[in-house]
């Protein structure tokens, strides 16, 4: 798969977890703990028969050895971290551990999804490598 191939068929991807993520957040509001929301973008994902896996260990390795570790809420289709926040706004901490966590998996995107307002607050994060 050539480079477009591959971004269109990311961009096919986040759109389908964007819009289920609006869905999660039209139909709870606000004020509830991330559990509630990643419980429920877990749910509406899987009915689009996208591959979903919540709450998985990332073991970053140095050399032979393992230095780190990182628990990302969810990996859709092996190929786009979401990293869900229930908090007033999303700031540079929340936006470097998703660059972080994209790096040590070697992913090309993260999407960071804040259900702490009334407007669900989406950011994408690339890396570029």
């Amino acid at each position: 798969m050539n480079t477009d191939e591959r971004r269109l068929e990311l961009n096919g991807i986040t759109e389908k977890i964007i819009g289920c993520a609006f869905k999660v957040g039209n139909t709870l509001g606000c004020g509830f703990v991330e559990q509630v929301y990643q419980n429920s973008l877990v749910y509406e994902l899987r009915k689009t028969g996208m591959l979903v896996e919540p709450q998985f260990t990332i073991y970053v390795h140095y050399e032979d050895i393992i230095v780190g570790k990182f628990i990302p809420d969810v990996l859709v289709e092996r190929s786009v971290l979401v990293e869900l926040k229930a908090i007033k706004s999303i700031g540079e901490r929340e936006m470097a551990q998703c660059l972080n966590v994209i790096k040590a998996t070697k992913l090309t995107v993260c999407l960071l999804i804040n259900f702490g307002n009334p407007k669900v607050e989406i950011q994408r994060i690339v890396n570029n490598f």
